[in-house]
């Protein structure tokens, strides 16, 4: 079959849960697995640059079977070849290259130009995007809580507190309805300013954060996604109502409306020694109404 010439046209963005292609390549794999790519798909791929959120899961439906989706992954096609996942070693949107979402199935796949119709899991969509919006929130609650722990001038945030969710960020992971995320603490955030100290007070940190996160549930907020064009390498922004003022943060994720779904939010902070420094464990929940 031929290699994809065109990124893939992605519909999740807007909340889409479902959508039709067609097959334009199908890429056999170990185990009788297929990765299955189609013109266009609502499904939400993991991304393997930052993968926070988890692939959507589903099934690719054709006339005359259901084909569970066991994985979605992020594909490229450089040079005649196809690299999926892990092996694809570049970011999206890297000059030069095809991207694509692959659609992991097992069993006899689909031919190419079939059309086959994608439904999403609806109820693991809706918690995980219960779990990234709540993982933004909570990052920016983070930082305004973080906001008198620095003595040098630092990058800001979307709301205009010293951004140490983005200086300090070393893995984040969104799961059904929260996340966990892990900052490094050592000599690099130091040296721009921020003072580890401010962390010997944990509780009162996480106190802080979690009067904001219960501020914004209290106020309820639109949330939407804006982007200038459907191919999955477009920029895309999240963008949210505070009391504060709209907030927005480049996300290639799926997330919820409106803040008013949300019962409550919290956060818990664990503070570990490790070597070099510290590391400071968020842990998000987001209880639904």
């Amino acid at each position: 079959m031929a290699l994809p010439q065109h990124d893939t046209l992605v519909s999740y963005p807007d909340g889409a849960i479902a959508s039709t292609g067609t097959v334009v390549h199908v890429e056999l794999l170990v185990d009788g697995r297929s990765a299955v790519i189609l013109d266009r798909t609502a499904l939400h791929p993991v991304d393997t640059a930052w993968p926070d959120q988890p692939a959507d899961r589903g099934e690719l439906r054709l006339a005359d079977r259901a084909l569970p989706v066991v994985d979605a992954v992020m594909g490229g096609v450089h040079d005649g070849a196809l690299l999926l996942g892990r092996d694809l070693p570049v970011r999206t949107g890297t000059e030069g290259w095809v991207f694509v979402v692959a659609h992991v199935i097992e069993g006899e796949p689909p031919g190419e130009g079939e059309v086959v119709e994608v439904v999403v899991d609806a109820e693991l969509r809706a918690a995980l995007c219960a779990g990234h919006t709540a993982c933004h929130l909570a990052s920016l609650a983070l930082d305004g809580a973080l906001a008198d722990a620095w003595t040098k001038d630092a990058p800001r945030d979307a709301l205009g507190h010293p951004a140490f969710d983005q200086l300090a960020i070393v893995t984040s992971r969104i799961h059904e309805h929260g996340s966990i995320d892990t900052y490094r603490i050592g000599k690099s955030l130091r040296r721009k300013g921020f003072a580890p100290a401010a962390l010997d007070a944990l509780a009162a940190v996480e106190e802080r954060a979690n009067v904001a996160l219960a501020t914004w549930v209290a106020a309820g907020g639109a949330v939407r996604i804006e982007r200038d064009d459907e191919v999955i390498t477009a920029r895309r922004t999240w963008v949210c109502a505070l009391p504060e003022g709209e907030v927005r943060i480049p996300c290639g994720g799926t997330h919820v409306d409106d803040l008013a779904v949300f019962a409550s939010l919290k956060v818990a902070l664990e503070r570990c020694e490790v070597e070099g420094g510290l590391e400071l464990v968020m842990t998000t929940t987001a209880t639904m109404r």
